[in-house]
């Protein structure tokens, strides 16, 4: 065998190695991606709090809540909070000239530490309009009078 033989022989092993190499890496970025499009669907609507965070390459920063920034009381719970609901009553009573749904989403922040979304605020306070506990006149909430 001449030592061309022998190079060439070298060479083609080694392009074949090279394609199958090339042929597993292409399969694994595959799987690859298809693991992240699952974890994804998990952590938006399967896994709820620190199993959807354990999974991710990232270490995320937890945000800090109304619930999990409140002092602790004796025996390990947490203290509670008014409901949206009580506090929006609340938040409606403080102000005797009517509140917009801004001015109550900032009283609701500063008196009561709640983080409320728009929309959840809105719908509580349409379930008290319904209920005959608020009135909505000119886009202000008022406290009916009392009979």
């Amino acid at each position: 065998m001449t030592v061309f033989d022998q190079i060439r022989q070298d060479k083609q092993r080694i392009s074949e190695r090279l394609m199958r190499v090339d042929a597993e890496r292409t399969k694994l970025s595959d799987q690859l991606d298809e693991l992240e499009i699952a974890e994804r669907a998990l952590n938006r609507f399967g896994r709820k709090g620190a199993d959807a965070q354990k999974s991710t390459r990232e270490p995320r920063a937890k945000p800090v809540t109304a619930t999990s920034a409140k002092p602790k009381v004796r025996g390990g719970r947490q203290a509670k909070s008014a409901p949206l609901g009580e506090a929006t009553l609340k938040a409606v009573r403080a102000h005797a000239k009517g509140a917009s749904p801004d001015k109550l989403l900032k009283y609701l922040s500063r008196k009561f530490g709640l983080t409320v979304r728009p929309n959840h605020l809105g719908s509580v306070l349409q379930r008290h309009r319904r209920a005959g506990r608020l009135e909505n006149r000119d886009q202000r909430w008022y406290a009916p009078p009392s009979a």
